[in-house]
């Protein structure tokens, strides 16, 4: 069964999607079968990286409200994210474009690291407020996933991978992808959002048994 999945690092209900989907396929039955393929979407291509500002200023300003406005938004993300076990902290997270972000995350698919690269990116920008645009942190983040530094290096120097991060936003458009975390089983059924992790196992079951 293939499973791919339409993400943005920047997006706070894709790290819940991951966690709760995560559960999910540790309760299916036929995990082992299952390849798991991460697709990238952004969710502001325009956005211009800028370690100064953080989250809360960001969606004030995309949505027009106050800074108090949108932390009041964020309580509500991050009330959720603790339920699933996750910490998030908008007063820290650095806004970053996240185009080199979904290019290192080809890059360690190559080594099938894809989704350990995915979980580190969504800790370094929610969690630890890592400014995940900056050639550092994705050699830090490589180093901790036992990927080669100069080979990565070398990729995000010579613009490796782009092409295929334009390639995955043009899939999701020709798919009529309008939002994420959204999740396509075998190119059969889709589930759209950060759903309860019954909703994951229900579909992956589902599929598994047209098989």
């Amino acid at each position: 069964m293939k499973i791919e999945i339409w993400s943005d690092i920047m997006c706070p209900f894709c790290y819940i999607g991951k966690r709760r989907f995560d559960a999910a396929l540790e309760h299916f039955a036929h995990k082992d079968d299952v390849q798991v393929v991460w697709k990238s979407f952004m969710l502001s291509p325009e956005l211009k990286t800028d370690p100064s500002r953080n989250m809360n200023e960001l969606l004030a300003e995309h949505k027009g409200i106050s800074i108090e406005e949108a932390k009041g938004m964020h309580d509500y993300v991050t009330d959720m994210a603790a339920n699933t076990g996750l910490t998030y902290n908008f007063d820290k997270a650095v806004s970053a474009n996240t185009f080199n972000a979904h290019r290192y995350i080809h890059f360690a698919a190559q080594y099938g690291k894809a989704t350990e690269a995915e979980e580190k990116l969504f800790a370094a920008y929610f969690t630890e407020g890592r400014n995940i645009d900056d050639a550092q942190t994705l050699i830090d983040i490589a180093l901790e996933l036992g990927l080669d530094t100069t080979k990565l290096a070398q990729a995000m120097s010579s613009g490796a991978f782009a092409d295929e991060v334009v390639q995955d936003i043009t899939e999701a458009q020709e798919l009529g992808i309008k939002g994420v975390p959204f999740f396509v089983f075998d190119r059969k059924y889709a589930v759209s959002g950060a759903q309860e992790t019954a909703a994951f196992l229900d579909t992956m079951e589902k599929v598994y048994a047209e098989k």
